[in-house]
């Protein structure tokens, strides 16, 4: 299974929900948002939300605007 983060690579041999994919990768995610392809995921369902082969994630700084 390929997964890109951030434009990078990463190969896994079985399906994995998206907290996992950030704990495996030691990722900082303070002050984070998330999105799998294209589309934002609530932090709150990052523990519950599988990854598929060919999924693309990007992980940038939150910013709050007013």
């Amino acid at each position: 299974m390929n997964i890109l983060v951030n434009d990078e690579s990463h190969q896994f041999s079985q399906p994995l929900p998206l907290l996992a994919l950030l704990d495996e990768l030691a990722l900082n995610t303070a002050g984070r948002a998330l999105a799998v392809n294209q589309v934002i995921i609530p932090r709150d369902n990052w523990p519950a939300h599988w990854l598929a082969d060919g999924d693309e994630i990007l992980l940038f700084q939150a910013i709050a605007g007013g």
